[in-house]
Parts: structure tokens; C-alpha cells; sequence
């Protein structure tokens, strides 16, 4: 079961980095030919390249945050770890963990709402009309099921040791 559950860990965490890396390339890619296209007459300048990008990076802004989780690299205070009981710290581990968790819950169930509203559905990007701005909500209920994922893979690691994996 331990095997089972790392290699869904692994899995998502290569697919957000993928993602990730692709969100990457699509905006500067973009960036890149909206930029030149203002100063070379044969490149053309889309008027929806600052919408698409601006969206791109909201997305690497809630995947990456999701990919911080996995690496415990997301800011934590840790200046006073090393005078606590290890108990103690240890219980402020998963209670900031139970919290992102939530936080992760909490964004994964209303981002489906936000993504199912009609705001959402029937709204169109202005530069875009023929795009739902459902893709400019969509990040949110994905980071949110990345944090979820993530975080139970850390409170799995807190209770259970990384050499029993």
C-alpha cells in the first residue's frame, strides 16, 4: 500500500511539474512573440497575449505553490524548533500541515463551485470572446487537489518513517 500511495505521490507531483514546465514555455513563447511583434511589422501582435499570459501564470503561480508543499520549501517558522521539546514541534507539524490541508479543501471544493458558476461558465475573456473564463478559475480547485495530495503525503511522513516506504 506505502508503494501504491508514493508512486501517486511521484506521479502527481512529475504532472505539475510538467504542467508547470509547459505554462513556462507557452508564456514566454508568448511574451516573446507579443513583445517583437510591436516592433517588427511582420510579426503579428494578438491583442489576447497579455490575457493568456497573465492566465498561464496564474496557473504556475497555484501549481508551483502545490509543488512547494511536496518539497517543504513554502515559508514556515522554524527559528525556535531547536529550543521546543520535539513533541512539541512535532505537534505544530501536523497542525500547520491539517491546516494547509484544509486550506487545500477548502480551495479544491469552492474553486469547483466558482468553476461551475454561471460567472464562470457563461463569461468570456474579453480579447478571447470564443474562451469560457472557466480556464481562469480552473487553477484553483487543481492546486487544490495538489495540496491535498501533497499534504497527506506529509502527515503520512510525519506518523511514519521514510525508511518504512
Amino acid at each position: 500500500m506505502i508503494k501504491i500511495l508514493r508512486k501517486l505521490f511521484d506521479w502527481t507531483d512529475a504532472f505539475m511539474m510538467f504542467l508547470c514546465k509547459l505554462l513556462l514555455i507557452g508564456d514566454v513563447a508568448i511574451t516573446s512573440m507579443a513583445v517583437a511583434g510591436r516592433y517588427v511589422s511582420f510579426i503579428p501582435d494578438p491583442a489576447w497575449s497579455e490575457q493568456i499570459v497573465l492566465t498561464f501564470m496564474c496557473y504556475m503561480a497555484m501549481l508551483s505553490a502545490t509543488l512547494a508543499i511536496r518539497r517543504r520549501a513554502h515559508i514556515r517558522m522554524t527559528s525556535f524548533d531547536k529550543y521546543l521539546p520535539k513533541k512539541l514541534v512535532k505537534f505544530l507539524d501536523v497542525l500547520a500541515d491539517v491546516a494547509v490541508l484544509a486550506l487545500g479543501v477548502v480551495m479544491l471544493v469552492y474553486g469547483i463551485k466558482v468553476c461551475n458558476s454561471p460567472l464562470a461558465r457563461f463569461g468570456r475573456y474579453e480579447s478571447l470572446p470564443q474562451l469560457s473564463r472557466v480556464w481562469m478559475y480552473l487553477p484553483i480547485p487543481i492546486a487544490g487537489a495538489g495540496m491535498v495530495i501533497f499534504e497527506l503525503e506529509q502527515i503520512f511522513e510525519l506518523f511514519f518513517d521514510k525508511e518504512d516506504a
